[in-house]
C-alpha cells in the first residue's frame, strides 16, 4: 500500500499517446492555443492532410491506433477560449462542462503543469477535469467525493466553486473537502470539513469520486496534483475503479 499521494505517481501507466490535428482549416491561432495547453509536456502534437476525411478533427494515438477522436470546436468550447476565471465566478454551469475525448484519453499520463504567470493555459487543464468529476459525481446523486482546496477560504471567496459543492451535496454525494483552515465552510455548505497544515493539506490538488456500489464502475475519476514548487503541479487523471478506489481509502485512512 502506498505510503503518499506522491506514491500513485509510480502506479499510473503513463501510455505514450500523441495528439494529431486532421485537415485544419482553423487559423494558426487556434493550433498555437492546442500547442500552449501542452507545451513542454510528453503528448506530441502534429498534423496532417487526409483525403475523404472531415476537415478540423483531433485525433489521440497510441500504438499507432486511433483511440478517440474529438472535433477541434469541442476543445475550443471547453477549453481553449475559457478563461479559468469563468469557473470560479460560476459563469460557466456544471451541466455545461465537459472534456472532449482526446483529452479524457488522457488519463494516466503524467503532466507538470504551470500557473500563471508563466502558464496562462496549463493549470487549466486540471481546473476542468476538477470540474467534470464533480460533474460526474453530482449526476451520479449518491457515493464519496474527495476535494483539497489547499485554503479552505477558497469555497466562500470563489463563488463559482461554492456553487458546484453546494450542488454535489445537495445532490446526496457525500462531500468532504480538505484545506488549511483559515475558513469553516461546513458552517454553510453540506460538505464534512478536514482541516491541516501538513504537506497534503497545503500543496495537494485532487478531486476523487468513488460511486455507490450499485452505480456504473465507469463513474470513478480522480485526479491528483501536487505542487512542489510555487504554481507548477506534477499531476495525472485517471478512470480505472481499483486505482481510483485505492486513492480515496489513502486519503479517507491517511488525512
Amino acid at each position: 500500500m502506498t505510503g503518499s499521494l506522491r506514491g500513485f505517481f509510480d502506479e499510473i501507466d503513463a501510455p505514450s499517446r500523441s495528439l494529431v490535428v486532421v485537415n485544419r482549416t482553423e487559423p494558426q491561432p487556434v493550433r498555437n492555443l492546442l500547442d500552449a495547453l501542452l507545451e513542454d509536456q510528453s503528448v506530441a502534437i502534429s498534423e496532417r492532410d487526409l483525403p475523404e476525411t472531415d476537415t478540423d478533427v483531433v485525433l489521440l494515438i497510441e500504438d499507432e491506433e486511433v483511440i478517440a477522436r474529438s472535433a477541434l470546436d469541442e476543445l475550443l468550447e471547453s477549453v481553449l477560449l475559457i478563461n479559468s476565471d469563468l469557473y470560479k465566478t460560476g459563469a460557466v454551469d456544471l451541466d455545461e462542462i465537459a472534456l472532449p475525448d482526446v483529452l479524457a484519453g488522457l488519463d494516466e499520463v503524467p503532466f507538470r503543469l504551470r500557473g500563471y504567470p508563466h502558464s496562462n493555459k496549463e493549470k487549466l487543464l486540471l481546473i476542468v477535469v476538477s470540474r467534470v468529476i464533480e460533474r460526474i459525481a453530482a449526476e451520479t446523486g449518491g457515493g464519496t467525493l474527495r476535494a483539497s482546496f489547499q485554503r479552505l477560504s477558497r469555497l466562500e471567496d470563489e463563488r463559482g466553486t461554492r456553487d458546484v459543492y453546494e450542488a454535489v451535496g445537495d445532490a446526496g454525494v457525500d462531500v468532504h473537502v480538505y484545506g488549511v483552515g483559515d475558513a469553516d465552510p461546513g458552517a454553510t455548505l453540506p460538505v464534512t470539513v478536514h482541516q491541516g497544515r501538513s504537506y497534503p493539506y497545503r500543496r495537494s490538488w485532487f478531486v476523487v469520486f468513488t460511486p455507490p456500489p450499485a452505480a456504473d464502475a465507469g463513474r470513478h475519476a480522480a485526479l491528483v496534483a501536487l505542487e512542489d514548487e510555487p504554481n507548477v503541479w506534477d499531476g495525472f487523471w485517471t478512470f480505472r475503479p481499483e486505482l481510483v478506489a485505492r486513492i480515496e481509502r489513502h486519503i479517507a485512512t491517511a488525512l
